[in-house]
């Protein structure tokens, strides 16, 4: 264990630590970063599609998309001004359909 640490301007300074307590603690820190990138890398990430992409997939008109999006048959999402829809659920909605 660290026996005395000081942070001064985001240095730190460790007094009374031995080369192995040095080596353990910066495995560790390493071993924590590197497992916090891969669970972010692995985490699927979301693909959005816009409303005509979605309206095609779905064999929708616009309007009838934007009346289910109204009856929370669909889930919207903003991204700034723009409005996009979730890939896999408008395929979860196409089964649903079917």
């Amino acid at each position: 264990m660290i026996k005395k640490s000081i942070i001064m301007n985001e240095s730190l300074l460790l007094h009374n630590v031995s080369k192995k307590e040095l080596q353990t603690l910066i495995s560790e820190t390493v071993t924590s970063i590197l497992q916090k990138k891969e669970s972010k890398e692995k985490a699927p990430q979301q693909e959005y599609i816009s409303r005509n992409e979605t309206a095609k997939i779905l064999g929708v008109s616009l309007v009838t998309l934007n009346n289910w999006t109204k009856q929370k048959l669909l889930t919207a999402y903003r991204i700034k001004s723009i409005v996009r829809y979730k890939k896999a659920e408008v395929y979860q909605c196409l089964e649903k359909r079917k």
